[in-house]
């Protein structure tokens, strides 16, 4: 009997311990869409960034790199501020993001050096970060790191060929040990590598788990967030036919602890 007794007591505990690990994950989740839902409703971003987030669903985006309240952020390739503008909010007073515009590309177009000066300006939580696209000067120990649409561009003619890995290997330096970078981009075909980058700015999803893993970088997880079947990625992204409904990956990596 007190086998009995002792059996039937394990299981009304375990039964009962059930709910209370349960509560605090759905807690957290529920915490952390108000927090993205409060980040998109943002006064300060702008009517065209709300009428984009249609297809580039930023609340996802944000679910999928992890961002929480008071966490150091880069943005790598800012380009108009989109991102920054998400990230900004999101991260809060307590936190900080850091929005990365290459040199060169502000030197092709002036509008981004603009931007990023309206960025720094109209959010106390944002500095900009200006420099070469293979050396980003973020500061280190940044928590996470999100690009969106520009890893490929890492591997356009005009640079340097290393400047992949360069730059692969600062963003690795930037964040802290246990640390993630999440790569979005446009997806070619399997087995084109970075060949595609010129000609259709798309990069082979394989072309960049092996930059970064080469970095140090361990591939933890990847989202179908934007995944487009019906693309046979095969025209430029920006061609009319397909702009906007490009098949696109979405990749975290962790810095191991």
């Amino acid at each position: 009997m007190k086998f009995r007794y002792a059996a039937l007591c394990v299981a009304l505990l375990a039964t009962c311990a059930t709910p209370v690990t349960a509560k605090p994950a759905a807690k957290a989740n529920h915490s952390a869409s108000a927090l993205y839902a409060a980040a998109l409703a943002d006064p300060a971003r702008p009517a065209a960034d709300r009428e984009r987030d249609v297809a580039r669903l930023p609340a996802q985006l944000l679910a999928f790199a992890q961002v929480k309240k008071g966490q150091r952020v880069g943005d790598f390739v800012t380009g108009g501020g989109y991102v920054t503008r998400v990230l900004a909010p999101a991260v809060g007073p307590t936190g900080h993001v850091y929005a990365f515009q290459p040199a060169e590309f502000m030197k092709f177009k002036a509008s981004y050096a603009d931007d990023l000066k309206a960025l720094d300006a109209a959010y106390a939580n944002v500095d900009a970060v200006p420099g070469p696209f293979a050396a980003p000067a973020f500061p280190a120990g940044l928590d996470t790191i999100i690009t969106v649409q520009n890893f490929h561009d890492l591997y356009l003619k005009p640079f340097a060929v290393d400047t992949g890995a360069k730059a692969s290997a600062a963003l690795f330096a930037a964040l802290k040990p246990g640390g993630t970078l999440v790569v979005v981009d446009h997806s070619a075909k399997a087995g084109t590598g970075t060949t595609l980058s010129d000609s259709l700015h798309r990069i082979d999803k394989a072309a960049v788990i092996a930059a970064l893993t080469k970095a140090g970088f361990k591939l933890e997880a990847e989202s179908a967030l934007y995944a487009h079947a019906a693309d046979p990625r095969t025209a430029n992204v920006f061609d009319p036919s397909i702009r906007g409904k490009t098949d696109q990956f979405a990749l975290r990596f962790r810095k191991p602890r």
